[in-house]
C-alpha cells in the first residue's frame, strides 16, 4: 500500500504563486509514475502534470497545455515527495488538487497510466 497526502493549497489572487507537495508513505520504490490532477467544481477530473521515473532517474514528464510553462513538477526523492510549483496562476486554476501514484512508467502519455493510489486533495482557489 501507498499513502499519499498533499499539502500547500489556499486561497491566492491570480498572478500569485503556491506550491503544493505530495507526501508519499509505504511501498514507494514500487510507484514509478506520480502526478497531479484536478477537479472543478461541476468537472471531471482532469490531469495536470506528471514525472515518471525509472532504475532512479526521470525520463519524463507530461504537462497539460493549460499548465505549461506556469507549472513544475519535481520531486525530493529521499523524502518520498513530490512538488507542484503553481506560477502566474489563474482563476480557471481553482480547483482541488490530487495527487496520484502509478506502479508503471512511460516516456509519453502519462495521464493515461492506470493510478492507483490517490491523496485525499487540496483545495487551490485563485481570486480575480
Amino acid at each position: 500500500q501507498v499513502q499519499l497526502v498533499e499539502s500547500g493549497g489556499g486561497l491566492v489572487q491570480a498572478g500569485g504563486s503556491l506550491r503544493l507537495s505530495c507526501a508519499a508513505s509505504g511501498r514507494t520504490f514500487s510507484m514509478y509514475t506520480m502526478g497531479w490532477f484536478r477537479q472543478a467544481p461541476e468537472k471531471e477530473r482532469e490531469f495536470v502534470v506528471g514525472i515518471s521515473r525509472n532504475g532512479g532517474t526521470t525520463r519524463s514528464t507530461n504537462y497539460a497545455d493549460s499548465v505549461k510553462g506556469r507549472f513544475t513538477i519535481s520531486t525530493d526523492n529521499a523524502k518520498d515527495t513530490v512538488y507542484l510549483q503553481m506560477n502566474s496562476l489563474k482563476p480557471e486554476d481553482t480547483a482541488v488538487y490530487y495527487c496520484a501514484a502509478a506502479r508503471a512508467w512511460s516516456l509519453r502519455g502519462l495521464s493515461g497510466l492506470p493510478y492507483e493510489y490517490w491523496g485525499q486533495g487540496t483545495q487551490v482557489t485563485v481570486s480575480s
